[in-house]
């Protein structure tokens, strides 16, 4: 049974990274969708626990609240890709705040056991889950509206590098016990290995990914390995209050989609605040077209004429642009 346990979460966690890194790496598009679909998990699996025996009653409210926590998410989005301007972003909040007082009503005509705890749980869940993914919309494009790849697959490989090495680490060498009253099985051999792992990763990176300087990969790396350690420890002691196991079954073998993403959420408001704020990583910039980078220049100036004497084809290579750091 242990083992047919232990290929099931292999298999979960194969499929699990190539649908990660196939959203995060084909394009902005996919990233929306990705982490669009990961929020509203994660979002949905906080209201459901957050509600006392999952009360039927509550209905509204979870759905009230998975809306209003997607929202934010993609009006960050949009602004960021030029589809919504400051005015129209600045109009949709005017119209959410006062909305949002509706979860009192829903509260105050459903008639549940404990009101005011439900309607504690969807602001929570807005604040807790929602923002720090409306921070990495704003961190994944710059204002010029270019999807920063390397920087979210980077964010992503060193979630996954602290909560990997704080596992393997901890389960064959960890004796001492780092938080007990709320993780017993966490160690501080786990931890101070997924420390290590964690810088050696970003110095990695700082080859692999050179649109973010090896130092500010280091940085990054330490706000990671701190806050998501910690994050992890704060959902734990969510799933402690509620006395369940896991916040979900939609990963075998691993549990729910929090349960996956709670050191990263937790540390998004740092990291990807850090992005925000200009600290982190070199602008892109599309780079102009140089004639002399054109494989067909030779062509162009044998058939100039032919072309209307400027010497360019619509259809020719040197339409294609690159990106250059800055």
């Amino acid at each position: 049974m242990a083992i047919d346990g232990l290929r099931i979460r292999f298999f979960t966690s194969v499929v699990f990274v190539l649908i990660m890194l196939a959203g995060i790496m084909a394009g902005k598009y996919t990233f929306i969708v990705l982490f669009g679909l990961i929020l509203a998990f994660c979002l949905w699996e906080f209201l459901a626990a957050g509600v006392e025996g999952h009360d039927p009653s509550q209905w509204w409210l979870r759905r009230f609240g998975l809306v209003f926590g997607l929202v934010p998410y993609l009006a960050a989005t949009a602004f960021q890709l030029g589809w919504m301007d400051i005015r129209q972003l600045e109009m949709l909040a005017l119209l959410l705040l006062p909305t949002l007082f509706l979860v009192f009503l829903i509260e105050l005509f459903q008639n549940g056991p404990h009101p005011f705890r439900y309607i504690g749980t969807v602001f929570t869940g807005l604040l807790y889950i929602g923002m720090p993914f409306v921070l990495l919309s704003l961190a994944a494009f710059q204002p010029n509206g270019l999807y920063r790849m390397d920087l979210v697959l980077g964010i992503v490989l060193l979630t996954w590098t602290n909560d990997t090495g704080a596992y393997l680490v901890g389960s064959r060498l960890g004796k001492t016990p780092f938080f007990p009253r709320i993780s017993p099985k966490k160690t501080w051999e786990g931890i101070i290995g997924a420390g290590l792992l964690c810088l050696g990763i970003a110095v990695a990176l700082g080859f692999v990914l050179p649109g973010v300087p090896t130092a500010h990969w280091l940085a990054l790396s330490m706000l990671i390995f701190l806050f998501g350690s910690l994050g992890d420890l704060v959902e734990s002691m969510f799933k402690r209050s509620r006395q369940i196991k896991d916040t979900g079954s939609l990963l075998p073998g691993h549990g729910g989609m929090l349960d996956r993403f709670d050191g990263f959420i937790f540390h998004l408001p740092f990291t990807a605040g850090m992005r925000c704020c200009g600290c982190m990583g070199r602008e892109v910039r599309r780079k102009p077209f140089k004639r002399s980078n054109c494989l067909h220049g030779e062509h162009h100036q044998n058939t100039g004429k032919a072309m209307g004497g400027n010497g360019q084809s619509p259809t020719c290579c040197h339409k294609r642009r690159g990106y250059e750091y800055v």
